[in-house]
């Protein structure tokens, strides 16, 4: 595993080519909290030291999808071992809600249950164990009788019942109809692809202390404390400013813990406050699966025109989302969807569908890419089936689709594609990839090994960066210097593993001239900032790391003032480097500046805010400017698939990604990993199953495969790519969170490569949906071995219609999205 960027931009990475080792910027320094986690010493959630009197919560769980509650009775609950008390939705005081947009969340189920796993009421106890024991009676019918309802469980159905949490968004430009009925050729299709447990380490948790003055201290392990704050607030009646809302790190969050924190965070403030007690509510790993929601899993319906090169002249889309039983963030996953199905690609008459389907399953919510991926990559499956239609190798016919400049750089929603590097980022990948070379020899390869297939698959990123709600895009920071020389920062973003702190801390740093040890990050605290956005969107450096920014410059132009006084000179030449302050006089320390600054009473302190620009959104019309920018990337994958058995293995991968002038090419290139071995796992293995009940059977680490350490390549090759930022972010860096996401789909189209190979003279598209589990491998062979070609993808002209069917039902007639 290579750990380097490019050759131009190797001085990124080492600071002995045109870096100082103090500089604090661009130079691949460890996460700042790093020896913590590896000791064990780092503090979460669950680690804060409990104070006397600590109690414990449990929830009680509905036992069906769909039903109303007939009868409550909670009195065997609490009369069991333990129990302190009970809480149900009548005992809220306030709004019994935690849905972020629409107010159809309960906290608590109240006369109706939409999900199994819903929580009911929650019980309080003097430990976890009696708590959860106590919790279990609600699978009594002594204690919660139900009338059963019909469920609606899967996305097919609630299309077909036209059944959603919100209405339908639809994007079209041009004539897209009519331009596929037109073209020369023409594919038509079905494809599934499943959902996505975040399974952060460290579990959903909160606990609560009330504080005097009828108020409530909430630490909870989310991304977004400042909705914390809000909802807890409204659950309990109370104003903001009574409820503070901390959170010092998280053991993951992948949005997860976006707004799906709540819940947990408004029963332990709940129990607290009305027990004048601290409690704690950690959710057991199981009951975590069955309350929380997932990444949507999405039905697609496609239908595409296209010339003899591959190249797009119309393309029809309906994207069908999971959205579960409410409206959570649904609105603006599917939105980002609707945004990203161009992908990388130049689309010149589209229209794009997306709808929210309501299911009596768990509300889906954030996922790293939020909607991103999905819509993406339905335009990949169409690509690859385009290649396979027309025989021609699939990276050609992306090539073909590209953006360029003059009239193929705008977006279907309005926004030109600026700063467009896809061409030479490809160019340098297929380079170093040796991608030419190795498509001949997984053609020699398969050619001579009858059982295992070879695949190997190139795929592009254009991922656009910003919140698609404008009012999102602003961040606070409060940075203090002491007298002794050393600097405190408190931003509004949360740490959850992805070093938004470290790069935080960075950005200060180097605005002072210090060495990183100089500077500390605090937790994000909302009585320090207040309404902060959620960390997510990748935006938690962009938007964090410009505020610091803004606050530690106040402070320096300050104390640039004092020192041009003090040794002479303007103050605009003052230089802060190495933790020394250079006049044209001479020079002082930063610890001396700092300490006459205090006696000449200038002050050390300041706030900092930032707005992002350029952000506009017609939700109407869905056009505007929604993204500051773009972050491009590029992946080459190489799987081996054994026929027999379905069982496949990634044996190499090569990833080029652009992150801009990266701040800590370190931190980067650990996020470009992880991400798309994340990703892989999306399409790969890991698997979310309800049974016909409505129970969710893959519900722990036993029965749910994400990626391990085996399932990464022997060889893998990650650099970035040398452009700096267009745009001026904080040192025209790019986010770096979401993107790499993305090039996990090179290793599902291998695994569509490697199928392909087995049936090479009939030019099939292989019918194989996500996530490629060995099961699935081997139905999509079955199919592509049909004689009919059912499920397969065939060239067609003249106004035939083909057919790429990934699924037993057949291809759509009507048109995407009609409801």
């Amino acid at each position: 595993m290579n750990l380097r960027t490019d050759a131009p931009i190797a001085a990124a990475v080492t600071p002995n080519e045109g870096k100082d080792a103090d500089d604090a910027i661009g130079v691949p320094l460890p996460h700042e909290s790093a020896n913590l986690h590896v000791s064990g010493e780092a503090r979460y959630t669950d680690d804060l030291p409990e104070l006397a009197g600590t109690v414990y919560v449990a929830l009680g769980l509905s036992r069906h999808a769909h039903a109303r509650i007939v009868s409550l009775d909670l009195a065997a609950v609490r009369e069991a071992p333990g129990v302190v008390a009970v809480f149900s939705a009548a005992d809220i005081p306030g709004e019994n809600n935690c849905g972020p947009v629409i107010h159809d969340d309960p906290i608590l189920a109240d006369e109706l249950v939409q999900y199994l796993g819903q929580p009911i009421f929650a019980v309080v106890a003097t430990s976890y164990e009696l708590a959860r024991r106590a919790a279990a009676l609600a699978k009594s019918d002594d204690v919660v009788r139900y009338e059963p309802l019909e469920p609606v469980l899967t996305v097919a159905e609630a299309r077909a019942r036209h059944h959603y949490v919100l209405p339908p968004q639809r994007l079209t430009r041009g004539a897209p109809a009519e331009r596929i009925a037109q073209a020369p050729h023409r594919l038509a299709g079905e494809f599934e692809v499943g959902g996505q447990e975040q399974f952060y380490l460290e579990g959903q948790v909160a606990y609560a202390i009330p504080t005097e003055q009828q108020g409530v201290h909430v630490y909870s392990s989310t991304q977004h404390p400042s909705e914390m704050q809000a909802v807890v607030a409204h659950m309990l009646g109370w104003p903001a400013h009574n409820v503070v809302c901390e959170c010092r790190r998280m053991g993951g969050g992948f949005g997860g813990k976006e707004s799906q924190s709540a819940l947990f965070a408004c029963v332990a403030a709940l129990a607290s406050t009305r027990l004048a007690r601290p409690v704690k509510l950690r959710v057991d790993r199981d009951d975590d699966f069955l309350i929380t929601g997932k990444r949507h899993d999405a039905l697609y319906r496609y239908e595409a025109g296209f010339d003899d090169d591959g190249r797009l002249l119309g393309l029809r889309v309906e994207i069908a989302l999971r959205a579960g039983y409410s409206a959570d963030l649904s609105g603006a996953v599917a939105t980002r969807a609707v945004c990203h199905v161009d992908n990388a690609y130049f689309l010149p008459d589209v229209e794009i569908a997306a709808l929210s389907c309501k299911t009596n399953t768990q509300s889906n919510t954030a996922f790293r890419g939020f909607g991103g991926p999905q819509g993406a990559l339905v335009t990949e499956i169409v690509l690859d089936g385009i290649a396979r239609a027309l025989g021609r190798d699939p990276l050609d016919v992306r090539l073909a689709n590209y953006y360029g400049i003059g009239e193929r750089d705008v977006t279907p929603y309005g926004q030109r594609v600026e700063d467009n590097i896809l061409a030479p980022l490809t160019a340098r990948l297929v380079e170093t990839s040796d991608y030419r070379a190795r498509r001949e020899a997984v053609a020699a390869f398969n050619a001579k090994s009858p059982v295992l297939k070879r695949g190997l698959s190139f795929s592009p990123v254009k991922f656009g960066i910003s919140f698609n709600v404008e009012f999102l895009n602003q961040a606070g920071a409060l940075v203090h210097v002491y007298r002794d020389g050393s600097v405190l920062v408190n931003h509004g973003g949360t740490e959850m593993g992805q070093g938004v702190n470290t790069k935080v801390a960075q950005v200060v740093a180097h605005v002072f001239g210090l060495p990183l040890a100089q500077v500390r990050v605090t937790a994000a605290d909302t009585s320090k900032v207040a309404n902060t956005s959620a960390t997510a969107a990748s935006t938690g450096s962009d938007l964090n790391g410009k505020a610091a920014e803004a606050a530690a410059s106040t402070i320096r132009e300050r104390l640039a003032d004092l020192a041009a006084r003090t040794l002479g000179g303007a103050a605009a030449d003052v230089r802060f480097e190495h933790g020394q302050v250079f006049g044209e006089g001479g020079a002082m320390t930063f610890a001396q500046l700092v300490g006459a600054a205090y006696l000449a009473r200038v002050q050390l302190w300041s706030d900092g805010f930032y707005a992002t620009p350029k952000i506009h959104w017609d939700a109407n019309s869905m056009t505007g400017h929604p993204f500051y920018y773009f972050a491009y990337g590029a992946a080459v994958s190489e799987v081996v698939v054994n026929t027999l058995t379905g069982e496949s293995k990634l044996v190499r991968a090569d990833l080029l990604h652009d992150a801009g002038r990266s701040i800590n090419p370190a931190i980067d290139i650990g996020q470009i990993e992880g991400g798309f071995i994340q990703g892989m796992g999306w399409l790969t293995t890991e698997t979310l199953w309800w049974n016909r009940d409505g129970r969710l059977m893959t519900h722990a680490p036993s029965t749910y495969k994400i990626p391990a350490v085996s399932d990464t390549p022997a060889a893998f090759d990650v650099r970035l790519y040398a452009n700096e930022n267009a745009e001026p972010t904080v040192f025209r860096s790019k986010a770096v969170g979401e993107p790499p996401l993305l090039l996990g789909f090179s290793v599902f189209l291998a695994l569509r490569d490697a199928l392909a190979a087995a049936a090479p003279e009939t030019r099939r598209a292989p019918a194989l949906n996500a996530p490629a589990t060995p099961e699935a491998i081997l139905m999509a062979l079955d199919r592509l071995n049909t004689p009919d070609g059912e499920g397969t993808s065939r060239a067609a002209s003249n106004g035939t219609a083909a057919t790429d069917t990934n699924s037993p039902s057949p291809s759509p007639a009507s048109a995407p999205g009609a409801t």
